[in-house]
């Protein structure tokens, strides 16, 4: 199988040197990950980077299976739930049952999120989309560097190298490495 790893930054996968980088932010996550899959043809793409947790007893690496927008929002020109896009009809993308939800927006989180998610990050839902839309396998790991509170961007600083190791382990005890 030909399977790309992907991240948004170099940081967060210090001596991790498989992977490729999207960038920060959904914009980013999609243009970069397009070219990626372009270039390679990949058959499986396995996204890994950090999150914050909104459900607060999530901690180390989890797996993320759905995956939404939170900072879609147009309640107010239409009768649409924050998270669905206008004219588009895929508004939220589920892999699997098991697993937990992941609402990607262009924000660093720092308190309540309009939409219920287990965790938040800025690029998944982006490359998740992607991945649907060119029919190739997606797989997506989070560390919970913070739990998206008034003290995630501390959390954050202290806690983004810590996961890379974590994830190195997970990838070997599930046969990807």
């Amino acid at each position: 199988m030909n399977r790309i790893f992907v991240a948004a930054l170099k940081e967060e996968t210090p001596n991790l040197d498989f992977f490729y980088y999207t960038g920060v932010g959904k914009i980013n996550a999609t243009y970069n990950l397009t070219k990626i899959i372009h270039k390679y043809k990949p058959d499986e793409i396995i996204n890994f980077g950090t999150a914050g947790a909104i459900d607060q007893k999530l901690s180390g690496i989890i797996e993320c299976t759905k995956f939404y927008q939170r900072d879609m929002d147009v309640s107010g020109l239409m009768n649409l739930k924050i998270g669905q896009t206008p004219f588009d009809n895929i508004n939220e993308i589920v892999n699997t049952e098991s697993g937990y939800s992941c609402g990607s927006g262009d924000s660093f989180v720092q308190g309540k999120v309009p939409i219920k998610v287990d965790i938040v990050d800025m690029e998944a839902y982006a490359l998740a989309k992607v991945c649907k839309l060119e029919n190739i396998n997606f797989r997506c790991f989070k560390f919970i560097s913070d739990n998206a509170d008034e003290t995630a961007k501390l959390d954050w600083i202290k806690n983004y190298k810590k996961g890379a190791e974590l994830f190195k382990q997970k990838l070997k005890e599930i046969n990807l490495l």
